[in-house]
């Protein structure tokens, strides 16, 4: 009888509590254990989780992979999914390895790349696969230049942070002045451009922006699993156009995200995005981290986690073809079960929360806004 897996993920997105669903009910009926640890006491993941703690906050890179380490030797971890702290834990595979935990995470080469916005343009051109134009902006001039440079050509230009994950910083650029328009409504991303260099004048120090062209839907986002070996397993591109999502096996988009995944060294679950510029697709951002959207793969008939956990045990699942491509699908919100009990404010060490059953959950049953999932 095969021995349970336990997994780790630190403090990671509430989307993941699907990324846990789908482990436990893995194809090949292996127990797993799930640990789970946050800084927000009212995380989903937490409640999802047969046993979580607390994460101390204020941890330096350093002193994060000493906890790292602590919570994987003392909770038996065998398979750790990273996303808080992943370069400085990457860095200490071998560490790792001695506790008897495998990382589910790239090396650290791969993680290094693709934290900077602009070394990833710089090097995914030089092996092939299309960028759109770009300029790193620190000053107001400099910003000024760009996004003239870009209206000239008939763009419109925006801006996002080097170094960044998701659409956080994310804004469009508007020549339109200030006004109630921008008061009306959902706070929207446009911005004034005056208003931007008014900011950036004002700053005590500079930034560090990506400016770009506005890029068009469809975005694509690409899910791959690569091996140790740089050999991709599987790789599904998840489409997104407004409200309709969808999936896709075409070549222009899978191609370069295998080029991507084998040529860094990808290994474990990436997300490789694109968007069109004119006529063709371009890169817009790489995740070396499993993507909040993953469970949707589900709708094509694959379980990508428990392939991934897997691939890290060196239970090499092979090539991964999924049976059919799910119907196009929407994404709505829905509730998640807490903890009955929230805890305290942090405290200098952490308690472990109790263990606790995970509730009983359909995959389809969402966080926030940012899970269920229904035909269209």
């Amino acid at each position: 009888m095969l021995s349970r897996v336990r997994v780790w993920l630190n403090r990671t997105y509430a989307e993941n509590v699907f990324f846990m669903d789908q482990l436990r009910r893995n194809p090949s009926d292996r127990a797993v254990e799930i640990h789970a640890t946050h800084g927000d006491a009212d995380s989903p993941v937490l409640a999802a989780a047969d046993t979580a703690e607390l994460e101390p906050e204020g941890l330096s890179p350093a002193a994060y992979v000493e906890f790292a380490l602590d919570q994987c030797q003392r909770r038996g971890i065998d398979v750790f999914v990273p996303r808080l702290q992943q370069a400085a834990i990457v860095a200490h595979r071998a560490d790792f390895a001695a506790v008897g935990t495998a990382l589910l995470a790239p090396p650290p080469e791969g993680v290094a790349v693709f934290h900077d916005k602009v070394i990833a343009y710089e090097a995914v051109q030089a092996v092939g696969v299309p960028v759109p134009p770009w300029w790193r902006v620190r000053t107001a001039d400099e910003l000024v230049a760009a996004v003239e440079e870009l209206e000239a050509g008939g763009h419109r230009a925006c801006f996002k942070p080097a170094s960044g994950a998701g659409g956080v910083g994310f804004r469009v650029i508007t020549r339109a002045p200030f006004s109630l328009m921008h008061l009306n409504g959902f706070p929207s991303p446009y911005v004034s451009l005056d208003m931007v260099v008014e900011a950036l004048e004002q700053a005590d120090e500079q930034v560090d922006w990506l400016v770009m062209p506005r890029l068009e839907q469809p975005e694509v986002s690409v899910d791959t699993l690569t091996g140790p070996d740089n050999r991709v397993r599987l790789a599904i591109g998840r489409t997104k156009n407004g409200r309709r999502r969808g999936f896709t096996l075409q070549d222009q988009w899978l191609e370069p995200a295998r080029l991507i995944a084998e040529e860094f060294g990808l290994h474990y679950l990436s997300n490789i995005q694109f968007r069109m510029f004119g006529d063709r697709p371009v890169l817009m951002d790489v995740n070396t981290r499993p993507a909040g959207g993953l469970h949707q793969l589900s709708l094509c008939g694959v379980n990508v986690p428990w392939a991934a956990v897997q691939l890290a045990l060196g239970e090499d699942p092979g090539v991964i073809e999924p049976p059919f491509l799910g119907q196009d699908y929407t994404v709505v919100s829905g509730p998640r079960q807490l903890r009955p009990v929230s805890i305290p404010a942090q405290r200098e060490v952490p308690e472990p929360l109790p263990a606790a059953p995970a509730p009983a959950a359909a995959e389809a049953v969402a966080v926030e806004a940012a899970g269920q999932v229904l035909p269209l």
